[in-house]
């Protein structure tokens, strides 16, 4: 981008859709169909790349409307959904099987070969940025 400001919402998501190469592996294709859920359920989600470390130069996906909603991280051997409210977001589907003992955060572990429930994982997401609340309003 030629100006100052940072792309946002839709336009950040293409640009991140450019830039992400293909799959290369079963992780990052598993994130990129989690990607595609995650606009689906919210296409006002505003996806960034954020904390790049040389073992990853694209740096963590992060998802936020009216705050944080989620990360998604790849691993080894799982790839990593990590709430940022989770604890307090109804899970019926039981989708969050990871950092279950904390007071805050919750995360879908999603192995190779694993699917998720895509209408469940879209509530989950919705009901995530719900529990952010209206924006904030300015002063």
């Amino acid at each position: 981008m030629t100006s100052s400001k940072q792309a946002t919402g839709k336009a950040a998501s293409k640009l991140l859709d450019k830039r992400i190469p293909a799959p290369e592996d079963w992780r990052e294709e598993t994130l990129n169909r989690m990607r595609a859920l995650i606009r689906e359920a919210d296409p006002e989600m505003i996806e960034e790349r954020k904390w790049k470390k040389p073992s990853n130069a694209m740096g963590v996906p992060v998802w936020s409307h009216n705050g944080m909603v989620c990360t998604g991280e790849t691993y080894a051997k799982i790839v990593k959904l990590t709430f940022a409210r989770g604890a307090t977001i109804p899970d019926p589907s039981r989708l969050f099987n990871s950092s279950l003992e904390g007071n805050t955060r919750r995360a879908i572990d999603i192995h190779e070969g694993e699917k998720v429930d895509a209408r469940a994982f879209k509530a989950l997401v919705k009901a995530a940025v719900a529990q952010n609340g209206p924006p904030a309003k300015k002063r």
